[in-house]
């Protein structure tokens, strides 16, 4: 199941953007104007994280955490904001703000961020096809008993491709959920990299696994 983010900004044209942005990286996104608008939607509904922006009419981000802690509710929270000044960056952390992100930003650091606030929200995930086991948190993975030594890029790729078991992923997908963006139709990056992996998992005792879909992209099966 995708994880729900609640995104709360005033500014019409960023609300939508990140939604837009986060809704490609798998995220199912429901977006508010204004902090009274978060408030009503955290009593309603249950959300995996909150991108809050501190300069909101009504209630600001600040406030909104403030309240929500006060609540018991421990939804880890992102605050964007324009203030970059020390004091206004430890307000929001003290009002129980998880991380703090000043605008402009990167869309891929704020990927980087909310990823790292749910893996510290939720339990440790093991994923487990056939004898491969991947542990998401520690980032290791194994086939049977033998570790597998993966790099950085190897190893989000295996885990992309195990989490999406049975579904092919096509190039483009693939090239946006681990590099940001799309080396384009010539790029032989992505075919290198499944070489890698495919040879580190036949080195390791393992069967096949991943396999090309000629025309479109990659998929992992069950033995």
């Amino acid at each position: 199941m995708s994880p729900r983010l609640l995104v709360a900004d005033d500014d019409r044209a960023i609300r939508e953007s990140l939604a837009r942005a986060l809704e490609l990286e798998g995220y199912d996104v429901l977006t508010v104007a204004d902090g009274e608008q978060t408030l009503v939607r955290a009593r309603l509904e249950r959300f995996d994280a909150m991108v809050l922006d501190v300069m909101m009419p009504r209630i600001d981000g600040v406030r909104v955490c403030e309240t929500l802690r006060a609540a018991g509710d421990r939804t880890p929270v992102l605050m964007l904001t324009a203030r970059v000044e020390t004091p206004d960056r430890i307000a929001g952390l003290d009002a129980g703000a998880d991380d703090y992100l000043p605008k402009p930003f990167e869309p891929e650091e704020l990927f980087a961020r909310l990823r790292a606030l749910l893996r510290r929200a939720t339990p440790a995930e093991v994923l487990r096809i056939a004898g491969l086991r991947i542990d998401a948190a520690a980032r290791r993975a194994w086939w049977e008993r033998a570790e597998l030594n993966l790099s950085k890029t190897e190893f989000d790729l295996l885990e992309l491709l195990a989490r999406q078991v049975g579904t092919v992923l096509d190039q483009t997908t693939v090239y946006q959920r681990i590099w940001g963006y799309d080396f384009g139709a010539d790029s032989k990056n992505l075919a290198v990299y499944v070489g890698y992996l495919r040879r580190k998992l036949t080195a390791a005792g393992a069967p096949a696994l991943i396999h090309t879909v000629r025309g479109v992209g990659y998929t992992m099966r069950q033995p």
